[in-house]
């Protein structure tokens, strides 16, 4: 699934935005590919009593990482291959920042350690490594007063044994068109592109490349857990964090203290990953009609037409006169889709958004240029976020190898749903091409009791990942409860703005109270119009994830 610039841009993005088992346990469910008896579980259990016995030594962070004296860090080893454990090994990049102790209401009293708290931003693709500087945030201290905020970079991700596909140089090509409705040529140019990006996967990174997949990033976290001395995880997943943490949640359920799935992916096995990004297309249709009706509500101040018809004119017109003419040579119709698909994550984009549209089509190119040109220093992140993100999906599931299934699909959508359509196909056409062997999706679910009660927070327009996942995840995690956040679309709500969302996950987290089955809150308040852009938030975010 196509995640947006938290899961995978800088740290800074993360701060603004936020937004070895015990004796007796018996992980897993028998007949699960790689649970009992196979030799991924095996490996995983073998894994997790190495880690638990080397734990982690935390100190200075590289410098690369840019965390401040705070935060700690380390590494935790994994195999590459679970099913041969003695087999080659990599290490994952690990964060911590200490639990406070205490409590941002009453300071003079302690607060109870609870352990660690886990942390994945989503992605595929994306590092949690900043997370723990969420504790300095108003909305995050009290739970920053009882637990060790730990976040790590995934297999692949930032140092942890990363992976590439192209040259970094050659990254961000631009400026690129964005035709909602592309022809025939342009199909045949993108076809061929999708299928040399799958070659360069397969020439940059071996055989290693089978290995970069979901379920091995949840045994990867039943490492992590062990390395950090927790008997059960506590853990925190957002976007695509909800997936694998779901599958951790059926291979290790008793391994399992408190889950937070955060805007959480479907689950359902069918969908993985085909369908499921058919959906997101579809989802981001609509919330690209929400940002255009309040863009039209502030006519007064953006000009952009009183309609969310009119103001689609003008986006369309801003996207034909820089097919014609590219601003600053690298702002064309491509970035101009990439700047405002971000709008369909975060409302907090949708002021910047609007003033750089009506400045553009009022003569100022500049505040556009800020929000949508490549930023070429973020390219190595950048193209390495990519390519986990095309691994993982690719790796996780069987794909259609057939263009003419891809094109079929995608020409039907784009009739109701052009704004993000091909844009989605093209990112994930290689799986069409990938040479690595595929997964088999795990059938998310756990019986009654297997699982310690977890919370499931969404947002009900929520366009990366739609309202329907939601509620497929709580029909398959039974003792589950869902916090819905009515008539909102931003992608990731807890430690948001919303105060009724964030009561609820300070109560789960701090005393595992749970609000029944459902709780709805009312959304939180829109965006306010802005005259002109917020300088903290421009610039091109990583599209990975």
């Amino acid at each position: 699934m196509r995640a947006a610039a938290l899961y995978s841009a800088a740290g800074s993005l993360l701060l603004t935005t936020l937004a070895a088992a015990p004796a007796d346990s018996a992980p897993g469910r028998s007949g699960l590919p790689g649970g009992p008896g196979s030799a991924e579980f095996r490996g995983s259990v073998l894994a997790a009593a190495r880690a638990e016995a080397a734990g982690i030594r935390f100190g200075k962070c590289a410098e690369e990482e840019e965390l401040p004296d705070s935060v700690r860090c380390g590494t935790v080893t994994v195999p590459l291959d679970y099913a041969h454990p003695d087999g080659r090994q990599i290490k994952l990049t690990v964060s911590r920042a200490e639990a406070t102790g205490r409590n941002p209401r009453d300071p003079e009293h302690r607060v109870e350690h609870q352990g660690a708290l886990v942390y994945n931003p989503g992605g595929p693709g994306a590092s949690g490594m900043f997370f723990p500087m969420i504790g300095v945030i108003p909305e995050w201290k009290r739970i920053a007063g009882a637990y060790d905020l730990v976040g790590y970079a995934p297999r692949g991700v930032g140092r942890s044994a990363p992976l590439s596909c192209e040259d970094p140089k050659l990254f961000f090509k631009g400026p690129t068109q964005a035709p909602t409705h592309p022809s025939e040529s342009y199909k045949r140019e993108r076809v061929a592109e999708a299928k040399a990006y799958a070659r360069g996967c397969a020439e940059r990174s071996g055989d290693a490349l089978r290995h970069y997949h979901s379920l091995n990033n949840a045994r990867d976290l039943d490492v992590l857990r062990a390395a950090l001395g927790e008997d059960r995880l506590t853990f925190m997943g957002a976007s695509y964090g909800t997936y694998f943490g779901a599958l951790y949640a059926t291979l290790f359920p008793s391994h399992v203290r408190r889950m937070v799935f955060d805007s959480a992916v479907n689950p359902d096995p069918g969908g993985i990953w085909y369908r499921n990004n058919l959906d997101q297309s579809a989802a981001f249709e609509n919330r690209w009609a929400d940002f255009r009706a309040w863009v039209a509500r502030h006519d007064d101040v953006y000009g952009l037409g009183a309609t969310p018809e009119a103001v689609l004119r003008s986006y369309e017109k801003a996207a034909a006169r820089l097919a014609a003419e590219p601003a600053s040579g690298k702002v064309g119709p491509g970035q101009l889709q990439g700047a405002f698909l971000q709008a369909g994550y975060y409302d907090d984009y949708w002021p910047h958004r609007a003033h750089a549209l009506s400045a553009y089509l009022k003569g100022d190119p500049q505040p556009l240029i800020d929000q949508a040109a490549p930023v070429t220093e973020a390219a190595v992140e950048a193209e390495n976020g990519n390519t986990v993100y095309t691994a993982v999906e690719c790796n996780d599931a069987p794909w259609p190898t057939s263009w003419r299934v891809w094109d079929r699909d995608n020409t039907r959508l784009a009739r109701t749903a052009p704004f993000e359509t091909w844009d989605n196909a093209w990112m994930n056409l290689p799986c069409a091409y990938w040479p690595a062997p595929r997964q088999t999706p795990l059938d998310v679910g756990t019986g009654p009791g297997d699982l310690p009660p977890v919370l499931i927070l969404a947002a009900e327009r929520d366009a990366a990942t739609p309202y329907a996942g939601a509620l497929e995840l709580r029909r398959r995690l039974p003792g589950s409860a869902l916090v819905t956040e009515r008539g909102a679309g931003t992608h990731g709500i807890a430690g948001g703005p919303n105060k009724c969302v964030n009561s609820h996950l300070d109560a789960y987290l701090l005393t595992g109270r749970l609000p029944g089955r459902s709780a709805e809150c009312a959304p939180h308040a829109e965006p306010r119009p802005a005259a002109r852009a917020d300088r903290s938030l421009t610039g091109k975010a990583a599209q990975a994830s």
